[in-house]
């Protein structure tokens, strides 16, 4: 039974997979981390630290303390924020991996997630289908930080053997959380404002297609690699990862069918430049042929499930109050 820490534990996937580990491990082997307490659903739910991703101290005292073996690296400054704050983007992207994977090659910890993004394309790489292993020129600090970071991960294992495993995630959404300053953002916003407001002014033009996934099947294939034997893993950079594409004028055409009045409406900023450097679809057959990675969730299974979990949620919060 592997004792797990993970780092950024109060956002958007880190509180999700911290939910998860837990019902599989048990709250006692799961240990979730942040640089604060903004999660209080995350900080009552389990043991839960205060761990300065980008501390090296700060992370091997939490390792040391819980005799961790396994850490899911989740904290990271994303691709629209990033933008803003480009070197602290780099310094928490960079300075924490190298963190955790010096933790490992010291023999502190056994294996180690990291999670890379298709923002690690850029507008040279094929954007239907785009393989495995194609050209990346990413645009954004971001998609740099991931490209690097990929490589670094890769050397980690080839050199020192530390066992590091990796999936390049889609545009992820989610009912339980709020997303954390991606360019994909506008597909969880637009089903919380569906229900509020019965309208969505898009940040992205109605014809942007780009890979999404709805969070339990990111959260699925989280842990089916890390439970992947390790001879299954033939890629040690990042596995690409797909489940469906989407544009703001399909989603919203989703919505209409729970939703008959709602309207859309277009007005693109700076992160229209991000996305149309990125792929529309991904080829994640690797993924799927080294430890069988399978989705559930097409576009009206998801659209479904958001509308019908955030009308109870917001029907929860007006009897609350």
């Amino acid at each position: 039974m592997p004792k797990v820490l993970i780092i950024g534990a109060c956002g958007q996937i880190g509180s999700e997979l911290t939910y998860k580990l837990r019902e599989i491990h048990g709250n006692d082997a799961v240990i979730a981390s942040d640089i604060s307490y903004n999660n209080l659903d995350v900080v009552n739910s389990g043991i839960f630290e205060i761990v300065d991703a980008q501390d090296y101290s700060s992370v091997k005292i939490c390792v040391e303390k819980y005799q961790i073996d396994t850490i899911y690296l989740m904290a990271a400054m994303l691709s629209a924020t990033g933008e803003k704050y480009p070197m602290k983007a780099w310094d928490l992207n960079m300075n924490s991996l190298f963190h955790v994977l010096n933790l490992a090659k010291e023999g502190f910890i056994k294996q180690i997630f990291w999670p890379s993004s298709i923002a690690v394309f850029g507008p040279t790489t094929p954007t239907l289908n785009t393989p495995q292993h194609t050209t990346m020129e990413p645009t954004t600090v971001y998609g740099i930080t991931k490209q690097v970071g990929e490589r670094w991960c890769e050397y980690y294992f080839k050199n020192y053997g530390v066992d590091v495993r990796s999936l390049r995630y889609p545009g992820i959404i989610s009912w339980k959380t709020m997303p954390g300053g991606g360019t994909t953002d506008y597909a969880v916003e637009i089903y919380h404002q569906a229900i509020l407001d019965g309208h969505y002014q898009s940040f992205l033009s109605e014809n942007t297609e780009l890979p999404m996934m709805f969070m339990d099947d990111a959260i699925d294939a989280t842990i089916k690699l890390m439970q992947a034997p390790s001879e299954a893993i033939t890629i040690r950079s990042s596995y690409n990862l797909a489940a469906i594409s989407f544009t703001p004028k399909e989603i919203s055409e989703a919505i209409k069918k729970h939703i008959s009045n709602f309207e859309i409406s277009y007005e693109p900023d700076f992160r229209q430049q991000i996305a149309n450097s990125w792929p529309k679809s991904i080829d994640d057959s690797s993924a799927r042929t080294d430890w069988n990675w399978n989705h559930k969730y097409d576009l009206e299974k998801m659209t479904s499930e958001m509308i019908n979990q955030l009308r109870k949620k917001y029907q929860n919060s007006k009897i609350n109050s």
